[in-house]
């Protein structure tokens, strides 16, 4: 018998397990999340203005639904040009342009009196939600690929941008009426227009601050770079994969911050600001777990964390699309009965709703992890457009919410459309996934388990 003695030598492994993060990183990572979570609140503030918005012009429901999708439409048509733009020049110019920008609408918004010039206004203050694409692609050049899922989960965690209106509804429950009719400054009207004013003047602050804090020599990943080598990528599958994913994570996110406080309000017999509340319930998680998000992903790999949070979104909704009622049985004597007696309350309705805002705030982190991992050198366009079709999945999903409501006759049917959306993502995921590891390794195509391993001894 003969034994072969077999040496192995290694290299030492010289990567720092945390790379060193520059000052100027942390710079940018603060504020363009600070400038983020601002334009996030004025990108979405209809969603909550709209009750005495409504009231105070006199709208039709239809009329008042056109506001929100128009801000929601612009907020995400620009997202990947802007991210390109960032690519090219660097976060820190177009960061500080779109704050200003902004900031133009949002003071115009203060003195609108008629529906024709709010709904142009509406659409112009939209702009601020393309800032998320600016964000990523600026963060993804200061930070090393090690943090970038950490980092770019910090800055996404100003989403939570989204409740702010709503809670400054629910903890100044009269600021609005207490306003009405007084003027600030000589040049703001108080009422529910006091909310533009106040963000009109934190956009300007906002911007010189990001002038001040952030480094002047920026960093860029597309600087000179020929514009069809930047949109070359778009070319590959998965950067529409990614893209369905995000508008199943995100969009959907988007379309629930506008739509549940009247779902509150119109199923449980509410008052606006209970409703309100119980919005943020989802807001926040949906948000603020993005980081942890990030720090998944970089510990465990984005598309395992993007199978827990389909499987927790197709859990979740599979539960809450589940219509209150009972099967009514005609027996044949003539007598009825009633059987599978369905109907949840509040309390398990919000925590449900809870657990969904989790899955999403873990999942946005993921669907973005990917993205640097894959076009290093192009995070800026395919950011931007997985970005852009997330946003418009926040303008085309709550029409389908409202038709398929008036369709089935059941409200709930909400979160049917959400249980179909997130089982195609998972669905291909999952294709995807298997797919190539019976490319890669297809002598393992027919086994379930792990093969016995085998030793020869001579």
């Amino acid at each position: 018998m003969e034994a072969t003695v077999m040496t192995l030598t290694t290299e030492p492994d010289t990567a720092p397990a945390h790379p060193e993060v520059s000052s100027g990183a942390k710079r940018v990572l603060t504020m363009s999340t600070i400038a983020f979570t601002l334009m996030f609140a004025v990108w979405l503030m209809f969603g909550i203005l709209g009750v005495p918005i409504q009231k105070e012009l006199g709208l039709s429901d239809p009329e008042l639904a056109w506001i929100s999708a128009v801000a929601v439409l612009n907020g995400s048509l620009w997202r990947l040009p802007a991210g390109m733009l960032t690519d090219r020049v660097g976060g820190r110019v177009v960061t500080i342009s779109m704050l200003l920008l902004t900031a133009i609408p949002c003071f115009f918004l203060t003195q609108v009196s008629g529906y024709g010039a709010l709904l142009v206004l509406a659409f112009l203050v939209g702009f601020a939600g393309n800032l998320f694409s600016v964000g990523i692609a600026w963060n993804a050049a200061w930070w090393p690929k090690k943090r970038q899922g950490f980092a770019l989960g910090v800055f996404g965690a100003g989403n939570v941008g989204a409740s702010v209106t709503k809670l400054l509804v629910v903890l100044l429950p009269t600021i609005i009426a207490s306003t009405a009719g007084a003027m600030y400054l000589g040049i703001f009207p108080g009422g529910w227009r006091i909310f533009p004013a106040f963000y009109t003047v934190a956009l300007v602050v906002v911007a010189i601050l990001t002038f001040l804090i952030v480094p002047r020599h920026d960093k860029m990943n597309g600087a000179g770079k020929p514009l069809g080598e930047m949109l070359a990528p778009l070319k590959h599958v998965r950067v529409w994969r990614f893209s369905l994913y995000y508008a199943a994570v995100f969009g959907a996110y988007v379309a629930l911050s506008a739509w549940l406080p009247k779902y509150y309000v119109d199923n449980f017999g509410v008052e606006l600001q209970v409703a309100a509340l119980l919005t943020a319930t989802f807001i926040f998680p949906a948000s603020l777990l993005r980081p942890v998000g990030g720090w998944f992903s970089d510990k465990y790999g984005a598309r395992r964390v993007m199978y827990w949070t389909f499987g927790v979104m197709l859990a979740t909704t599979g539960i809450l699309m589940m219509p209150n009622g009972h099967l009514v049985i005609d027996q044949a004597d003539g007598t009825q009965s009633e059987h599978l007696a369905y109907a949840i309350g509040i309390v398990p309705f919000a925590l449900l709703v809870f657990l969904l805002g989790c899955a999403m705030g873990v999942g946005k982190a993921a669907v973005y992890k990917h993205i640097p991992e894959y076009f290093p050198d192009n995070v800026g366009s395919v950011g931007g457009l997985v970005g852009m079709f997330g946003g418009l999945g926040g303008f085309f999903l709550p029409p389908l919410f409202a038709y398929t409501k008036v369709w089935s006759g059941f409200p709930s049917s909400t979160f049917f459309v959400l249980f179909l959306l997130t089982a195609a993502c998972f669905i291909w995921m999952h294709w995807t996934v298997v797919h190539m590891l019976h490319r890669e390794s297809p002598d393992l195509a027919r086994h379930l388990e792990t093969p016995v391993a085998t030793a020869t001894v001579r």
